[in-house]
Formats: C-alpha cells, structure tokens, sequence
C-alpha cells in the first residue's frame, strides 16, 4: 500500500510515495524524472512518516542514495515533457 507523503517545502521533490511494508519509495522530482528506490530502511520510512517537518529532499538523500537500495528510473525529463512513458 502506497502511502503519499503531504506536501512539503521542497526544492527538489515534488512528490512522494512510500510503501512501509515493501519498503519501496517513488519519487517524482521537481525536474520532471520519477525513481521508484527499493531496499529502502523500513525504520527510515516510518521516521519520515511520523516527522511532518523533514526535510524530503535531505531525506532522500540519505536513505534512497545508499549502496544498499535499488533504483530503478520509471520516467525520464525528455518522456515527461513529451508525454510519453519510458519502454523496457
């Protein structure tokens, strides 16, 4: 179950889903491109779910850009722009 994280203050995050249980995070940046990051801390994501003031884009930073998470680019800018979904 995807959970979106309200909006916040961001430069570089325009949304966010998280999934506790999974422990997957998609994020669509203010660039356009949107990542689904999986291997993500489960206690990070709840932390993130019960701290309504953090930071996302700190958060994102140092719990989705970690050798330990996979990442996988589901949008890109140009396709964004254009419309059109990436194909694997």
């Amino acid at each position: 179950m995807n959970i979106r994280i309200l909006p916040r203050t961001s430069s570089c995050v325009e949304v966010m889903y998280v999934n506790l249980i999974a422990g997957t995070v998609e994020v669509a940046y203010s660039k356009g491109s949107i990542y689904r990051y999986g291997n993500v801390s489960r206690r990070a994501i709840a932390n993130l779910l019960l701290n309504p003031s953090m930071s996302l884009g700190f958060w994102v930073n140092k719990n989705c850009k970690t050798p330990r998470t996979s990442v996988r680019l589901l949008l890109t800018y140009e396709a964004c722009m254009n419309q059109q979904p990436l194909i694997f």
